[in-house]
Order: C-alpha cells, then structure tokens, then sequence
C-alpha cells in the first residue's frame, strides 16, 4: 500500500467531518420525525445515489439472489436496529455525547473480534486499551450535568448502536465473494422494506408536524453521511488501506463534539473531556496492537 499523502489525509479528516456531522443533523431532524421514520429516511435518501451510482458503474444488485437472508439480516442489524437506536436516544442526549458513545465501535470490534474470529486475538495492548476506553465511558456516565436519571437509558439505547455495527461487520464477512458496492446496495434496500411497514404502522407519519430544518437535515443525513461518506470510505480502502482507514475513529468524536457546541450550542463539561481522550488513548492502543500484529506476520 502506498504511503499516504497531504491528499489522502485531507480526504480521511473530510470523512471523519462528515461522519461527525452526522450527530448534530440527526440532533435536528428529531424535532419532526419520529425514531423509526427518520431511519426510514435516512436508507431511502442514501439508497438513491448508491442505487444510481451502482447503474453507471454496471454493477448488478441482486438483493433477491440466494443469500437474501444473509443479506435481510445485515440490514437488520447493521442499519434498521442501529440506526432506530441512536435516532430514540438522541432526544435526550446532546449530540456530542452520542458520538463519544458511538467511538466505542472499534474497541467493541475487538472484543468480539476475539471471540468470533480465528486471527484477531487480542493482546495486552489491546486489552488494555479495551480497559481505558471502557473506564472513559464508565467516567461520562458520571457526569450528572449531563447524563442523569432522566436520560440514563437513551445513552445506554446508543451504546447499543455500535455494537450492532460490530456485530453486523462480523455477518458481513461471510459475504467475501460480493463487491462492497453490491452489499451495501442491498442491504438498504432491505432496510427499507423492513421500515416502511413499521414506520406506517408504529409511527403513521402523515401526522408528523413537518418542518424545514428537520426535513433538510434528514435528507443531508441519507445523501451525505450515509451514501456519501460510503463512497469516500471505499475510496480511502482501496487507496490507502484498513489500517489508515480506521483512523477516522480518532476524528469522529472531536468532530461531533466540535459541531454540537458550534451549531447546538451544547454544553461540554470537563468530564467530557476525560472521557473523550480515554476513550482516544484506548482506540490507539487497540488500533496499535493490530498495526503492531500485521508487521510482524508481515516479517515472519
């Protein structure tokens, strides 16, 4: 793999930012619309580019084909369930801490990657930064400036969602033959067959109070975050590589944080801080422990 240039960094501080920005826009989209239907909203705007993209790149997207189940169940985990998660908690919870929360992803994908893999055990870097990262969280729940008993559960509704993604990457694995584009295609076309119905039912929206801001924010999300930020993530593999790639995790949080106090103008204690630069020092370990392990299959 080629070594990166001002370019390529410039791309994966963009992703990190878009991805960041994610929070906020979902922040603003649920003053109109409800958890269900603002997932609902955000497959439908990412299925349109990725489905248009897929036609001029001839890339044929069969979401019916033999392994629909497998498919079916990606979505559900990866995007119907994840999704619904941090949209519900959200309402009671400042956008910044959701995407704190939401960094958790990459040390829970290293728990389960010992678990449920042959060839990502982990090491005592990595456990030790599983550790830090999982103190940093322990060390937010504290703040009862901002987490308290009134919205204890939707920060614990979020945690959830990354652990879904985890756990949906672990699923996703199975389908080695597929191309990225062709998977991800299908599964949100999944995801909005599965939303549709529950939107309609559980949540009928034609009685949404709509409005524009939220409205604007719910298309950004699906165009942008969503289909977008997929494009410049592969683009980013297959130029640079898993190992540069991860490193957005870093950013992510420092984004959310950065643009839930410039748009919202949401609060951020001295306790958010701590956490967020544990939860940092833990992803470095983890993500070092893997840098450290392919250079030395590498040298053997």
């Amino acid at each position: 793999m080629r070594k990166a240039s001002i370019f390529d960094f410039l791309i994966l501080l963009l992703l990190a930012a878009i991805w960041g920005s994610a929070f906020f826009n979902i922040k603003i989209a649920s003053g109109s619309y409800t958890p269900i239907t603002l997932a609902l909203g955000r497959v439908l705007f990412a299925g349109i580019p990725l489905l248009t993209y897929c036609y001029f790149k001839k890339i044929k997207i069969n979401f019916l084909g033999s392994e629909w189940k497998l498919l079916a169940s990606i979505a559900m985990i990866n995007l119907v369930i994840p999704f619904f998660f941090i949209s519900y908690g959200i309402i009671k919870v400042q956008s910044n801490l959701a995407a704190i929360l939401m960094s958790v992803a990459p040390i829970a994908a290293t728990i389960f990657g010992h678990f449920f893999t042959k060839n990502e055990k982990n090491t005592l870097m990595s456990s030790t930064g599983i550790l830090i990262g999982f103190l940093g969280i322990v060390y937010l729940f504290s703040d009862n400036i901002l987490i308290n008993e009134t919205n204890i559960f939707s920060a614990l509704i979020i945690i959830l969602a990354p652990i879904c993604y985890t756990l949906g990457g672990l699923v996703t694995l199975r389908l080695e033959n597929k191309k990225n584009e062709e998977v991800t295609t299908s599964i949100l076309i999944w995801a909005i067959i599965f939303l549709i119905p529950l939107s309609l039912i559980i949540e009928k929206p034609w009685n949404l109070h709509l409005e524009m801001m939220p409205t604007l924010s719910l298309i950004y999300l699906g165009v942008v975050p969503t289909a977008g930020a997929w494009l410049l993530r592969f683009y980013i593999l297959r130029k640079n590589g898993l190992v540069f790639q991860s490193q957005v995790a870093y950013l992510i949080p420092i984004f959310g944080l950065f643009f839930g106090f410039i748009f919202l103008d949401e609060i951020i204690t001295h306790k958010v801080i701590i956490s967020l630069g544990a939860v940092l020092v833990g992803i470095f370990l983890v993500e070092r422990s893997k840098y450290s392990k392919k250079q030395s299959l590498k040298s053997d």
